[in-house]
């Protein structure tokens, strides 16, 4: 049986998205629903990948599919696609899986030529027709023979002057006609071939570049940004024309069913009347709000409004609607559920739970864990936006902060950034091809557009600061420059622009951190994805005031304390004179006088923080050197003293350091005496800490704050390591309580960071009450790479070239770390069955390796506390994508 490549609309519905794409089977289910929907067909995203994958050859039996369903479209509009005497002109438009705006190609009006214009002008206008015949050939050189637009515009800006119009709805049918004829002949001097007049080829070329479409530039990096597969391909969905060019009671817009900035429950979108679509989203003209169209087309308003209710409640979704009026007439060309901000993601995921459209668990799926990180984002200080005076306003089309040096075109954004520079992308409007920039860009700033623009959509999908149709600026791409207010903003300069008020600064603003406490529909999903979750969630945290906050952003304990963190700074020189005491009672005195009161201090406040939750706290890791000035420096020092002939006291001590320095050189220190080495070869030092943390937990326990805690011994390659200093340590423990009379429940555990731990795991349980994987070691020595060398040098090439299919510092290596992970939770629990196993490194705050951590049994991930609540959504994920794998 032969395959089947096209499906009629009334043919598919919403469940056949993966064959229909997006636009397709929505347009099919709103033709099911009685909606007013021109007839049209869908071809297949199969057929797209059987092209491409014939290297642009057609499916067989495809076009003759195409010819039968062209047919039957005639019958149903009474119509013939090619018949001079009743044409019918149809639009040929991309609809991937997942919504791509204005990523892959569209051609309308297709099937006009020199004959079919004319009877089109008798039938409407001349105007209308040739206003429509100049769009299929500036988008058919386009899109098709891929000329540069702007050899089109150019001409078309000619026009508007030569006929002293505001814009394109004011020129006159001969002005179009002009036009019209001016771009046949770009066609014919820049390609060699003439616009064809057969609609068939128009179709035939059209259905190819919509398909090759999938693979442009802009397509590939927008996929690559907002993780959609390379693999889906997308359909083309041929669809009658209905015009909004017609007169002044004719029009096109695009509209949400609810405010994609805010969430608010409110028809939110702009229009143009005598304009067709793409008019609206370019920016070409300056659109109007939706609310006014009920003064404008009162009947035709009421319609939407009616048809956007409809559609809400059949999808249960907030919908980002496209529709055109003709002569009066409401006809949709698409629903799709509409990209948002997160703070609007959010608000109507939990006002649709209360409006009883979706249940719970729904509404926590909904909500991506990307939305909560942009949510904690900072943004400027009110006082300080206050004071300051912005040089311009425009519409804000994507909240939040960004600061940057301005850049005038998409490719220098990408240059910039690549060299770690925060760059703001200046542009007239942006368009498709300008999308690379606008990923790589921390804002957005546009002259022309509206809050449905190019920009304002993807800004809004990016999770990018953007302020759009901001006509108080001139841009210069000449000069590179910008004006505003009579103050001139060249390439290279600082600006801020706040996408939550359409404020544009010629200055570096303050930010100030969100109040996580106060956004009430967060903390409400929130609790919703803790009755979801299995994995609970502890934070990384080295000071009370870490811990704070972890606590506030809704952590079950700590994961990791760092104590090597709580002597950087201000307290670097006290554990300096440590290691350079002349001998061990010296060296003794110090640890006892001098540490030990600074540690037992921070971990009072810190068990305080935590009342009743663990903390675990982890030993001495980094090489003691890394406490002391680096050797070139110390040599570079002493050589300008001894040129100088000042060896004093000061030299010699400088002496004295780079003796000890070069005492404790090693070729690979990261490799070296760390972690329970260091404490088996200073055992002192682990004394000192085990200590300080029992005498604090004490104290906090006298004061009635009830105290969890974990000791971790990094860096365990071996068993016998653990025979060695654990008892020594425990003792220390248990000699504390024993003096003051307390006890409460601790454990001592393991970090798992070295290949070889999670190989002899089993043989590790035996000693370790508490498995914590150190995933940052874990993953630099199972791939035998340095990740800062890496990083920097081959790794995110590695990345862009597809020789890694993910930086595997920022995502678990599943097939790899994740194995030896997997085979350490099993052999350890083989041991010891009731072993707490959690992660603390990097991967504990990255989504999808929540979900392999989930996924392997583990008991919690532990993470900086601002990932925090990302976390805990992500745990929920994991849970309800088990429910209903995708």
């Amino acid at each position: 049986m032969d395959e089947k490549w096209v499906y009629h609309f009334e043919d598919g519905n919403t469940r056949m998205r993966d064959l229909l794409g997006g636009k397709g089977c929505d347009l099919a289910e709103m033709s099911n629903l009685g909606l007013p929907v021109p007839p049209g067909f869908t071809i297949t995203t199969r057929a797209c990948r059987r092209y491409l994958s014939a290297g642009g050859v057609f499916p067989e039996q495809m076009w003759a599919q195409i010819v039968a369903a062209m047919a039957a479209l005639g019958k149903k509009t009474r119509r013939g696609f090619g018949n001079p005497a009743q044409p019918l002109l149809v639009s040929v438009r991309s609809g991937a899986k997942f919504s791509m705006p204005g990523m892959m190609d569209t051609v309308l009006n297709l099937g006009l030529n020199d004959e079919t214009v004319a009877v089109m002008a008798r039938a409407t206008t001349p105007r209308h027709a040739w206003d429509a015949y100049r769009r299929l050939v500036q988008m058919f050189g386009n899109v098709v023979l891929k000329l540069d637009n702007a050899l089109f515009e150019n001409i078309l800006s000619e026009t508007i002057a030569g006929e002293g119009a505001a814009c394109d709805a004011d020129i006159s049918a001969a002005g179009w006609e002009r036009t019209t004829a001016q771009f046949k002949t770009l066609l014919r001097k820049e390609t060699g071939q003439e616009f064809p007049q057969d609609p068939w080829q128009q179709l035939e070329l059209a259905v190819r570049a919509v398909f090759d479409s999938w693979n442009a530039k802009r397509a590939v990096d927008y996929r690559r940004a907002t993780g959609i597969p390379e693999n889906l391909g997308t359909a083309v969905n041929i669809v009658t024309m209905v015009f909004g060019n017609i007169g002044w009671d004719s029009g096109s817009g695009v509209a949400f069913t609810r405010n994609p900035s805010t969430g608010e429950k409110s028809l939110f979108g702009e229009y143009l009347l005598n304009a067709q679509g793409e008019d609206v989203v370019s920016g070409a003209r300056t659109p109007q709000k939706i609310e006014t169209l009920k003064d404008s087309l009162p009947r035709a308003w009421e319609e939407l409004v009616a048809v956007a209710g409809t559609l809400e409640r059949h999808y249960r979704e907030m919908q980002d609607i496209e529709f055109t009026i003709e002569s009066g007439k409401l006809w949709m060309l698409q629903t799709r559920n509409g990209k948002r901000t997160a703070a609007a993601a959010v608000k109507i995921a939990v006002d649709m739970v209360r409006e009883q459209l979706i249940e719970k668990e729904t509404a926590v799926k909904r909500v991506m864990p990307a939305h909560i990180d942009q949510m904690l984002h900072p943004h400027f200080d009110e006082a300080a936006c206050q004071a300051a005076t912005p040089i311009a306003r425009g519409l804000n089309a994507s909240p939040g902060a960004a600061i940057g040096t301005v850049v005038f075109d998409a490719d220098s954004a990408k240059e910039q950034a690549a060299e770690s520079a925060a760059v703001i992308l200046v542009r007239p409007e942006t368009t498709p091809d300008d999308v690379h920039g606008m990923i790589a860009a921390k804002g957005i700033l546009t002259q022309h557009g509206g809050a449905t623009s190019h920009a304002a959509v993807v800004a809004r999908q990016l999770g990018k600061p953007c302020v759009t149709g901001c006509e108080s600026i001139r841009i210069d791409m000449q000069h590179r420059c910008f004006t505003a207010n009579g103050r001139r903003i060249r390439e290279g300069e600082i600006i801020s622009i706040n996408g939550t008020t359409g404020e544009v600064y010629d200055c570096e603003m303050p930010t100030v951190a969100p109040h996580f406490e106060d956004q009430a529909d967060l903390q409400t999903l929130l609790a919703w994805a803790d009755t979801v979750r299995r994995l609970e969630v502890w934070a990384n945290a080295d000071t009370p005031e870490q811990a704070a906050l972890a606590r506030r952003y809704g952590a079950q304990g700590i994961g990791l304390c760092r104590t090597e963190h709580m002597f950087l700074g201000d307290r670097t020189a006290q554990f300096q004179a440590a290691i350079l005491a002349k001998d061990e009672t010296e060296f003794q005195t110090i640890l006892n006088d001098v540490l030990l009161p600074l540690q037992r201090e921070d971990f009072i406040g810190i068990f305080n923080e935590m009342d009743g939750l663990p903390v675990i706290v982890r030993l001495f890791d980094p090489p003691l050197h890394e406490f002391l000035p680096a050797r070139e420096v110390l040599v570079r020092e002493l050589g300008a003293m001894e040129a100088r002939g000042d060896t004093g006291t000061t030299y010699s001590r400088k002496q004295k350091i780079l003796e000890i320095v070069n005492d404790m050189h090693e070729c690979n220190p990261m490799l070296g005496l760390r972690g329970c080495r260091l404490g088996l070869m200073r055992p002192a030092l682990n004394r000192m800490q085990v200590r300080a943390i029992f005498e604090a937990a004490c104290a906090c326990t006298r004061n009635g704050i009830t105290v969890h805690p974990e000791v971790m011994i990094p860096l365990t390659s071996h068993r016998n390591e653990l025979i060695h200093i654990q008892p020594l340590l425990k003792e220390i423990a248990e000699s504390v309580m024993a003096a003051q009379g307390v006890r409460f429940r601790y454990k001592f555990g393991t970090m798992i960071e070295l290949p070889r731990a999670a190989l002899t795991a089993d043989e590790l349980a035996q000693e370790a009450a508490f498995f914590s994987f150190g995933t940052n070691d874990l993953t630099q020595m199972t791939y035998g790479i340095s990740r800062d060398d890496a990083e920097r040098k081959f790794l995110l090439h590695f990345v862009e070239k597809g020789i890694l299919p993910e930086n595997p510092f920022q995502t678990l290596d599943a097939q790899g770390v994740g194995v030896l992970v997997e085979m350490a939770v099993v052999k350890g629990r083989q041991t010891r069955p009731d072993l707490e196993v959690g992660v603390c490194g990097e991967h504990g705050g990255d989504p999808k390796s929540i979900h392999i951590f989930h996924r392997l049994g583990l008991d919690y991930v532990s993470c900086s506390p601002y990932r925090v609540p990302v976390a805990r959504l992500a745990a929920a994920h994991a849970v309800l994508d088990e429910a209903t794998p995708l």
